[in-house]
């Protein structure tokens, strides 16, 4: 399933208008450093990260990344960002184009947690896409977790268990924002849009 370039919904909040970042603070409400040319949003290194003024309980997220070639680095050092859901959980953003078994570092991966199924990144300077899929925690019912990377599932309804490493707050069943990572290379974001989705379904079943 190719969603690259897909649209919006009509019911979705779109997170990034392609124009300005009006929509984004600092994680201390400042306004950001990020720039944004022919509809892209750049990472401006050493800025700090960014996140939306609109927050999230359960959500569908659709966005787009780019990451610049570095052949001379590796590892952290190359093109990295992360993309946090609610502001807690990081989905990592990385060139790991060619990596045989990802690890819990690589592109794809819950930082530090789990790693992608598989390796589903393409090199360096083209476009990606990631969908996820949220639940947020209810209760002793931990937060879960499908996300697809370029059409394919690379983390299938996990259990979360627990924030990832710099969490913008510690109220895991409080609604929180989108945040991208400033980590100091040039990554770039287009298309970001949000569908919430319905805490639970209904209880009752009316025939027609």
């Amino acid at each position: 399933m190719n969603t690259l370039g897909l649209e919006a919904p009509a019911n979705a909040i779109r997170l990034f208008n392609g124009s300005d970042l009006n929509n984004w603070t600092t994680r201390d409400g400042q306004p950001v450093g990020w720039t944004v040319e022919d509809e892209v949003m750049h990472v401006v290194p050493g800025t700090g990260d960014i996140m939306s003024r609109e927050c999230f309980t359960d959500f569908y997220l659709h966005l787009e990344f780019r990451c610049p070639d570095m052949p001379e680095a590796s590892g952290q050092q190359k093109g990295n960002s992360g993309v946090f859901l609610q502001g807690r959980y990081e989905i990592q953003v990385l060139d790991s184009y060619g990596i045989n078994i990802p690890g819990m570092g690589d592109c794809g991966a819950i930082y530090n947690q789990f790693a992608p199924l598989c390796n589903a990144c393409k090199p360096p300077l083209e476009w990606q896409t990631y969908d996820a899929f949220f639940r947020a925690p209810r209760g002793e019912l931990k937060s879960r977790l499908t996300v697809l990377q370029n059409g394919q599932i690379i983390h299938n309804n996990i259990e979360l268990p627990g924030f990832t490493a710099q969490p913008t707050d510690d109220t895991a069943e409080e609604p929180g924002p989108l945040l991208l990572q400033d980590h100091n290379d040039l990554v770039c974001y287009r298309n970001v849009w949000a569908q919430e989705l319905a805490l639970e379904g209904s209880d009752t079943y009316e025939p027609r």
